[in-house]
């Protein structure tokens, strides 16, 4: 079987590399101020973890056998989408044949903040919004999503479409014959109920994983999340969208100004998180942490290695991948002028992930340097990559980075695949 997979890998892997219309390697603008011959994922231990993640995309790619599981991680960068989206759908161009989608999914639109571009929300009725970044007294338990809404409203509802907003020629379709709702009623006596083609289905509820259950008879890409109209309150932590197909899973999980510390306040963190076990786990939380006035480096690293252990806890083979902070300014009054001061520490940052690359035999892909270090965020804004914040991308620039790590992981794999075919 192992030789038969790598035959039949090289035999892709020879037409994806040959085909004009469906290029493996994305083409990206040269810049002059960046570092793109760098543009590379680098193990500063052992490469181990990533290898079993590369073995099992094997099969997925060449066999269409089994799910790939992939969870990106971070703040207001993960949030807006745009990156994650990118990836995602150019990993799974790499193949006709793969399926795959957003999976994971909270309703940040019901909460009054921008939701992520690759799903539309829509929602009715009265909804209270947290999230871990800002943690107060009466808000709510949070789970992976890093955020909760709230209702007493009886007729409130939440319809989620797993359709981009900004369809590319790569968008793939993402159609799914399972829904899993999880919160919880305080009251006890408010129960979900999900809605589609004018069917509504009754779901099973786990309360292990305060979670509910629904098995669509049909798939389909659109629905709508309602309750019963007993007076009461409800607490949605999130949404899982799954169909039973083999393909590439990648879930967006970000909130806006979302730390390391803020995932660790997130009190059902662990237990979503067994709800997808990822695979491989992209982490881009950083920026946040290193803007705060009492950021150090071991603080930081200890923070992380808190949430490492809860992960290793739920997936321990999983392949972690650090993403270095891009280069960013902080907003200072100077003699009540606000300027912009570069932020120093997105070096030390970059110094704490290689470091944290060789304790967990984890992947590095160094942003910070490929996009030219320190003070590199002005040029990026010069040319119509950054916003004014001269800490956030414009989409263009975020689809320029999802393109890039894409490449360094494609890359690797490309490596991975052809080093195995010499073997006997």
């Amino acid at each position: 079987m192992k030789k038969s997979l790598v035959f039949i890998g090289l035999m892709l892997l020879g037409r994806l590399l040959t085909a004009q219309s469906l290029p493996l390697v994305k083409p990206v603008p040269d810049l002059a101020f960046a570092h793109f011959d760098r543009n590379q994922i680098v193990y500063p231990g052992d490469s181990l973890a990533m290898e079993r993640f590369f073995q099992k995309m094997d099969s997925v790619v060449f066999l269409g056998e089994g799910n790939l599981s992939i969870m990106h991680i971070g703040g207001s960068h993960v949030q807006a989408g745009v990156f994650t989206q990118q990836f995602r759908d150019n990993l799974l161009s790499i193949s006709t044949e793969l399926i795959g989608g957003q999976n994971f999914v909270f309703p940040f639109t019901a909460g009054g903040t921008n939701n992520p571009s690759h799903y539309i929300v829509r929602s009715t009725g009265e909804w209270a919004y947290c999230r871990n970044a800002v943690r107060r007294e009466t808000d709510k338990r949070m789970g992976l999503a890093g955020a909760a809404i709230t209702t007493t409203d009886p007729e409130a509802t939440v319809s989620i479409m797993t359709r981009e907003k900004n369809p590319t020629a790569l968008t793939p379709d993402f159609d799914f014959n399972k829904v899993t709702v999880i919160g919880f009623s305080e009251t006890e006596n408010v129960v979900p109920v999900v809605s589609y083609d004018g069917t509504t289905i009754d779901g099973l509820y786990d309360e292990w994983k305060s979670a509910y259950t629904f098995a669509l008879p049909t798939f389909t890409d659109s629905i709508c999340i309602l309750f019963d109209s007993v007076a009461g309150e409800f607490t949605l932590q999130g949404v899982l969208l799954e169909n039973d197909m083999a393909g590439i899973s990648v879930h967006g999980v970000g909130v806006n100004g979302a730390s390391v510390p803020s995932y660790l306040r997130c009190d059902d963190f662990e237990r979503d998180l067994e709800l997808i076990r990822p695979d491989l786990i992209i982490f881009g939380i950083g920026i946040n942490d290193a803007a705060e006035k009492d950021f150090t480096k071991e603080g930081f690293m200890d923070n992380y290695d808190e949430l490492i252990q809860i992960i290793q806890r739920v997936s321990p083979d999983c392949a972690l991948l650090f993403v270095t902070n891009n280069d960013s300014y902080k907003r200072v009054k100077v003699k009540k002028k606000t300027v912009y001061e570069v932020n120093p520490n997105g070096k030390v940052v970059e110094e704490a992930f290689m470091e944290m690359g060789r304790e967990y035999n984890a992947a590095v892909w160094d942003q910070f340097d490929i996009m030219g270090g320190l003070k590199s965020m002005q040029e990026w804004e010069n040319a119509g990559l950054a916003k004014k914040d001269k800490v956030h991308f414009t989409n263009e620039g975020y689809r320029l980075i999802g393109d890039l790590l894409y490449n360094a992981l494609i890359t690797r794999y490309m490596e991975h695949v052809k080093q195995n075919a010499k073997r006997p």
